[in-house]
């Protein structure tokens, strides 16, 4: 019998974690999580870092290294980062090459500072990918209003870009708009459009959003039913001229990413968001204890389908509870920006006050 890891990844979902830890790398736990897990990408994100750099003392002795260098607080943080990424990217280098450089992708983030300043994100992207120096290395960036222009212009200039904090099917299309007009540019530049990316959709946030709003027919069902509307938006993405077009000139389109896929309520199950969102060329980002959870007793339920229908249905009985999905997914976007600035401030406050103890 298949492990339910290596069923998942059967079914066309690629699964990816949503972590990063200097001691992972260190002790074998990543490269374990590899072999043995299916896992074929890693994607971090400021709130991971802050975890992995301010509630251990594992990264003391590279801060301490980097002391008589006078860096800044943030400097020093994306020279620890890029160090991690750098060795993550190389362990999954064997899954981009099978793959052809589908799979095997590790994810760095700009500054949340930057996410409503697309000159700046777009200069931080180019620096962090060149630093880098590492093909199967996604530059994470915010698909808010502003952080679309840097997205176009990111996958203009040959970077892979991580959509990240998206979550209404209005905010993916937006996404998969910016990375099109970036790929129709490299084309009409005469320039090799196969520039990869990914679209991540926050799954989670919305049922937690809306607890104890609804009735319980409707509780930890939110969720699933926006990521199921999204879907029908990935499929005719897909099907679009457009998109075959640049299929015809060589590009291979970008993925649709369920992010935050971690059950919030304790009384739901522990694998809801990955049993429910099983699709052919999409992926699934886990958080850790999610990935154990699904490796123990995970079980896949039916494949994703377009079902417009039976979806508006649903988001009908939300809107008859007052819930008004279209504002509900601005709010959310914009408390999910405010959330990584809040770890990004306490990332940077901690490396100080580490800085000013070496």
């Amino acid at each position: 019998m298949n492990k339910p890891t290596l069923e998942l990844y059967n079914h066309g979902v690629s699964l990816w974690l949503d972590n990063i830890t200097r001691q992972m790398l260190d002790d074998g736990t990543l490269k374990r999580y590899i072999e043995e897990l299916s896992i074929t990408g890693l994607t971090s994100n400021p709130s991971i870092f802050d975890n992995a750099i301010t509630n251990s003392d594992y990264y003391d002795d590279a801060i301490r290294k980097y002391g008589s260098q006078h860096l800044s607080a943030e400097a020093l943080f994306f020279n620890l980062a890029i160090e991690d990424i750098q060795r993550a990217a190389d362990l999954f280098r064997p899954v981009y090459d099978r793959t052809n450089g589908l799979d095997g992708f590790v994810s760095i983030e700009v500054s949340p500072l930057l996410a409503y300043d697309p000159r700046k994100t777009i200069e931080a992207a180019r620096e962090i990918f060149d630093k880098t120096g590492r093909p199967n290395v996604f530059i994470k960036i915010p698909g808010t209003r502003e952080g679309l222009a840097a997205i176009e212009m990111a996958i203009s200039e040959g970077i892979p870009v991580n959509v990240t904090l998206l979550f209404s099917p209005d905010q993916y299309e937006a996404a998969s708009e910016a990375y099109l007009r970036g790929v129709e540019s490299r084309i009409r530049q005469g320039l090799n459009p196969d520039i990869r990316s990914v679209a991540s959709v926050f799954v989670s946030r919305w049922d937690k959003a809306v607890a104890g709003m609804v009735s319980p027919e409707l509780q930890n069902r939110l969720g699933i039913t926006v990521m199921q509307k999204t879907y029908s938006s990935y499929l005719r993405f897909l099907k679009s001229t457009r998109v075959q077009r640049t299929m015809n000139f060589g590009a291979f389109p970008q993925r649709l990413l369920w992010a935050s896929t971690g059950t919030k309520d304790p009384n739901a199950s522990d694998v809801l968001y990955v049993k429910n969102l099983i699709a052919p060329y999409t992926i699934n980002t886990l958080p850790e204890a999610t990935l154990l959870a699904w490796a123990d007793h995970g079980e896949a339920g039916p494949v994703l389908t377009d079902s417009p229908a039976e979806t508006k249905a649903m988001l009908q009985k939300y809107a008859s509870a007052s819930v008004d999905v279209t504002k509900l997914g601005l709010q959310l976007q914009n408390e999910g920006a405010d959330a990584f600035n809040k770890s990004w401030d306490h990332l940077i406050s901690a490396i100080e006050t580490k800085q000013q103890k070496f």
